[in-house]
């Protein structure tokens, strides 16, 4: 699959900035099953930006505007070629898998993401309800399905239960929110049982006729560590692997690593307005 997808952030101030210094994480990446063909940037006001590669592997636009501006508009466009075929249903966890996830060299390696942050951690008792209802299963990738197919049937996606600021433990007890709110929370329950998993931020394409929901900006769900296998693609928010519609853009332990457009300005209140288009262009 090929796809182009532009995506503009305009941020409208209500009194002149006149200064500011920005960061963004919106270029896709290159992987085994992704390959990045065609990438650029357009700032308004002009501005030219430089580039670094984050602890967890994600690219970074720094860019600083002097002038004096009321609007700032960031808008990519990105041609991206995946191919990406159904994976976990097909795994057989053996017993050789257990013994790696049962080390301490394992824990140790993936310690980033076994830890709890602000925005992924949950209550003993919220963990617990969830494990109850999900049953028993020490298997982790059984258990990494069957809590997605749980946070698909328990939650509704809904853009105006929460904001960017919601964490897992409350979105948990909303039963709803977006993409977002959703990742956090499966992830908070992963390490709670001690499995490694982490927030993927990118992009969706739905098409027509399709039941998936998230396309409207940028796209979130996880990904887990599988012992002796790496990591695996699940999106809570639709209930499935995360396959050749899934963009991905960065990876990190919650949204705040990835967050797409991060920045500092000396001015009055802002409005941002997202908009993303991901096009088919090769099937």
């Amino acid at each position: 699959m090929k796809y182009e997808i532009i995506h503009i952030n305009r941020f409208d101030y209500e009194t002149p900035v006149d200064q500011s210094m920005n960061s963004i994480r919106l270029e896709p990446k290159t992987d085994e099953c992704q390959r990045l063909l065609v990438y650029h940037t357009e700032i308004t006001p002009h501005s030219l930006t430089s580039h670094y590669t984050d602890i967890w592997g994600n690219t970074v636009e720094s860019f600083y505007i002097a002038e004096p501006h009321t609007h700032l508009e960031v808008k990519t466009t990105s041609v991206v070629s995946i191919q990406r075929s159904p994976f976990v249903d097909q795994l057989t966890y053996s017993k050789a898998m257990q013994d790696i996830f049962s080390s301490q060299l394992f824990r140790d390696q993936y310690l980033p993401f076994l830890s709890q942050t602000n925005y992924t951690y949950l209550e003993p008792h919220q963990v617990t309800n969830v494990k109850n209802e999900i049953g028993d299963i020490q298997n982790p990738v059984q258990f990494a399905k069957s809590l997605m197919n749980y946070l698909y049937a328990h939650f509704t996606y809904d853009s105006n239960s929460t904001n960017v600021n919601t964490t897992a433990r409350e979105a948990i007890e909303l039963k709803s929110g977006v993409c977002q709110d959703i990742a956090h929370t499966m992830i908070g329950v992963l390490r709670a049982q001690g499995i490694p998993a982490r927030y993927v931020s990118g992009y969706l394409y739905v098409g027509e006729d399709s039941a998936l929901v998230g396309d409207a900006a940028s796209h979130a769900w996880v990904e887990f560590m599988a012992p002796g296998i790496g990591w695996i693609s699940l999106d809570p928010t639709n209930n499935v692997e995360a396959l050749e519609n899934h963009i991905r853009v960065g990876v990190g332990r919650d949204y705040g690593d990835v967050s797409p457009v991060q920045g500092v300005y000396r001015g009055g209140n802002q409005n941002l307005d997202v908009s993303v288009s991901v096009t088919l262009l090769d099937s």
